[in-house]
């Protein structure tokens, strides 16, 4: 039997996940948890055959969850859950060698799929995850900015950005001019939906 510990803290995906997974005959999910504190308590006490981690959970995430438990030498396999298919969060999971590595709006037998996958002994990544760390190594910004692309979202306009980040409005306007540049973009929006669109942000 393949028992299996679900953390994920939208309480009725995790029911539902948690009832499709039961169905299956040689499958059993032995606890659950809706934040990564409990979730690392229950599975170092539990020591469940998989452990399935939402990416985003209170208290600690799921990579977080995944580190402590690889830190310990556990021999579980790992499963971490996303929302988003950011290039980020992927490169920290395969930094903490977890198994696999899903997008939430995958189809719901996706999930059984991966967990018999892992138990071959092979790992499992979305396809879009992989495509987004493609599409981060052309990326030709600093990390600065990226930063200020990404307060450009909430603070439009030159004033506002340059009190949000405490910088002058001249030096603000040369980091965007240098954005622009360096992703072939003629304004402020179409650079960030490039970088949306390529997963930079």
């Amino acid at each position: 039997m393949t028992e299996i510990y679900l953390a994920e803290d939208q309480q009725m995906l995790q029911s539902a996940l948690a009832m499709l997974l039961n169905l299956e005959d040689d499958f059993k999910v032995v606890g659950c948890a809706n934040n990564g504190k409990t979730a690392l308590e229950d599975i170092i006490k539990l020591h469940p055959t998989v452990a399935v981690l939402d990416i985003e959970m209170p208290g600690l995430s799921g990579l977080e969850v995944a580190k402590q438990l690889r830190l310990r030498n556990l021999n579980i396999k790992i499963i971490i859950l996303t929302t988003f298919a950011r290039s980020r969060y992927f490169e920290d999971a395969l930094a903490a060698k977890v198994n696999g590595y899903l997008l939430k709006d995958s189809p719901s037998e996706s999930l059984i799929n991966a967990i018999r996958t892992i138990l071959l002994g092979n790992t499992v990544f979305d396809p879009k995850l992989v495509t987004s760390v493609l599409d981060t190594a052309d990326n030709p910004l600093s990390k600065r900015e990226l930063e200020i692309l990404t307060a450009l979202k909430e603070y439009p306009t030159t004033k506002e950005l340059a009190k949000h980040l405490f910088l002058s409005e001249g030096t603000v306007r040369n980091y965007i001019s240098s954005i622009l540049s360096k992703t072939g973009t003629a304004s402020r929006l179409e650079a960030i939906n490039l970088a949306e669109k390529r997963h930079w942000i």
